[in-house]
C-alpha cells in the first residue's frame, strides 16, 4: 500500500508557527510607512531629507556614531510603489521560509541579510546616496530558500525541485536584472542581501533527517564565511567626507541666526520709522540702534564665527555667507549710529544703502540653493 506525501510547500504552510514573523515584519514596515506619511512624507515619494530623520542608511550620518541606522534602514521606503513591491515579494517568500528555518532562525538571516545590504551599500555608494528600504534582507530570504532547497534537494520530488528552485532562482535573476537596467535602486544591497541570505540558510538549515558530519562542518563554515563577509565589509568602508553631527550642528546655527536676523530686522525698521517721525533725538536714536541692532549682530557674528565645521559640509557655504551678511549688518548698523552721533546724513545714507544690499546678496544665495 502506498502512501501519498503532500507537496513540500503543502507541508510546511500547513504548520502554524508561534510567532508568525513574515507577519509581523509586513505590518512594522506598514505602520512606518503610514506614520511617515502622516508626519509629512510623501505618499510617492519621500525627500532624503524626511528619510534621513526616520534613519535611512547615509555614510555621514551611519559612520558618525549613529549605527542604527543600519537596521532602521530596513523599515524605510521611499514610495507607496517600493513598499507594495517589497511587501509582496517578502510576503510571498516570507512565510515559507519562516517555515522552512522557524521564526527564530528566520528572523536571524532576515536581519544578517539587511545588515550584510546595508553594509555593501555604503561601500559601494558611500557619501553619495541614502538608501532606505527592505529588499536587501527580501533578497537575503530568497537566498536562503534557495540554499534549504539545494540541500534538501534529495530528499524532494524532483519536479516539485526543479519548480520551486529554478523559480526562485528566475524570480531573484530577473530581479537583480531589473535593477541593472532602472536607476536609483540600489543594486548593492540586493547583492549583499543576497549573498548574506545564501551563507545564513546554509548556516542555519534545519534538515528533515540526520545529516552526516561533514555537513555540520559545512555548515559552520557557512556560519564563519557570513561573519567574515561582515567584517569585510566593515573594513572597507569609504571614509565618509563629512560628519553628520557638524551638519545638524550648521542647520541649528543657521534656523537660529535667521530667527534672531528676523527679529533684529523688525527693531532696526521700527527705529527708523521713529527716525522719520522726529519722535527722539539722534543721539538717542543712535544708543537703542548701537544697543538693539549693532550688539545682537556683533553677537550673531561672533557665533557663526567660532562654528568651525568642514568645507564639505553641505550647509558650509550657506554658513559662510551668513557670516559675510552679519558682518556686514554689523558693520553698517555701526556706521549708522556714528552717522547719527555726527549727524552726517552722507553717512547714515551710505551705511543704510550698505545693509540694503547685504539683504539683497542674501535673499539672491537662498532663490540659487537647490
Amino acid at each position: 500500500m502506498s502512501h501519498f506525501h503532500p507537496p513540500l510547500v503543502d507541508r510546511l504552510l500547513a504548520q502554524r508557527p508561534h510567532i508568525p514573523v513574515t507577519s509581523v515584519l509586513v505590518v512594522a514596515n506598514l505602520l512606518v510607512f503610514a506614520a511617515m506619511v502622516v508626519q509629512g512624507a510623501g505618499l510617492w515619494h519621500t525627500a532624503n531629507g524626511i528619510q534621513l530623520a526616520w534613519g535611512a542608511n547615509f555614510s555621514p550620518a551611519t559612520q558618525d556614531g549613529q549605527w542604527w541606522r543600519l537596521g532602521s534602514a530596513m523599515f524605510l521606503h521611499f514610495g507607496l510603489l517600493h513598499l507594495a513591491l517589497n511587501m509582496l515579494s517578502l510576503w510571498d517568500g516570507g512565510r515559507l521560509v519562516e517555515r522552512m528555518y522557524g521564526p527564530g532562525r528566520f528572523l536571524v538571516l532576515y536581519g544578517a541579510s539587511g545588515l550584510a545590504g546595508n553594509l555593501a551599500s555604503l561601500v559601494a555608494h558611500g557619501n553619495q546616496a541614502v538608501s532606505g528600504g527592505a529588499s536587501g534582507a527580501i533578497f537575503g530570504v530568497y537566498g536562503a530558500l534557495l540554499s534549504y532547497l539545494w540541500l534538501e534537494r534529495h530528499g524532494l520530488d524532483r519536479a516539485e525541485f526543479r519548480g520551486l528552485f529554478w523559480g526562485a532562482a528566475a524570480f531573484t535573476g530577473l530581479a537583480i536584472g531589473f535593477g541593472l537596467l532602472v536607476t536609483g535602486i540600489d543594486n548593492a544591497a540586493h547583492g549583499g542581501g543576497l549573498l548574506a541570505g545564501v551563507l545564513a540558510g546554509l548556516a542555519l538549515g534545519r534538515p528533515f533527517h540526520r545529516v552526516p558530519s561533514a555537513r555540520r562542518i559545512a555548515q559552520g563554515l557557512a556560519g564563519l564565511t557570513l561573519i567574515g563577509l561582515v567584517g569585510a565589509l566593515l573594513l572597507n568602508l569609504p571614509a565618509p567626507r563629512y560628519r553628520w553631527s557638524e551638519e545638524q550642528r550648521a542647520q541649528r546655527e543657521i534656523l537660529a541666526f535667521l530667527d534672531e536676523d528676523a527679529r533684529i530686522s523688525a527693531q532696526w525698521g521700527s527705529l527708523l520709522d521713529q527716525a522719520r517721525r522726529r519722535e527722539e533725538t539722534f543721539d538717542a536714536l543712535a544708543g537703542r540702534i548701537e544697543d538693539q541692532v549693532a550688539a545682537p549682530y556683533e553677537d550673531s557674528f561672533e557665533q557663526l564665527a567660532n562654528l568651525q565645521v568642514s568645507r564639505a559640509v553641505p550647509s558650509a557655504p550657506a554658513l559662510m555667507a551668513l557670516r559675510e551678511y552679519a558682518r556686514i549688518r554689523r558693520d553698517a548698523s555701526r556706521e549708522l549710529v556714528e552717522g547719527l552721533r555726527t549727524q552726517d546724513m552722507d553717512k547714515v545714507r551710505e551705511s543704510l544703502e550698505s545693509a540694503r544690499r547685504a539683504v539683497g546678496r542674501v535673499q539672491e544665495g537662498h532663490q540659487e540653493r537647490p
